[in-house]
């Protein structure tokens, strides 16, 4: 029987994980480089919509990669 809760579990927690770890990353960025007013509010959510799209695309692959992996051991039943 398959279990969705642990599922979502994982998920959530993946998520989690990836979003925090790419707000530290991100923050290693100089963004005075790149935006006129850096410190603006416009800025601010301009910098935290960026790091939720990267730590998506970051979380996904590594749910891919688990699934994928988890799978792949029927190849050989």
């Amino acid at each position: 029987m398959y279990n969705f809760g642990a599922d979502a579990a994982v998920y959530i927690f993946v998520h989690i994980v990836m979003l925090v770890v790419t707000w530290w990353a991100l923050q290693a960025f100089q963004w005075e480089r790149v935006l006129k007013h850096p410190k603006s509010p416009q800025a601010k959510v301009l910098i935290i919509l960026f790091t939720i799209a990267i730590s998506y695309l970051v979380s996904q692959f590594f749910l891919n990669y688990l699934d994928h992996s988890l799978i792949l051991p029927n190849l050989f039943e």
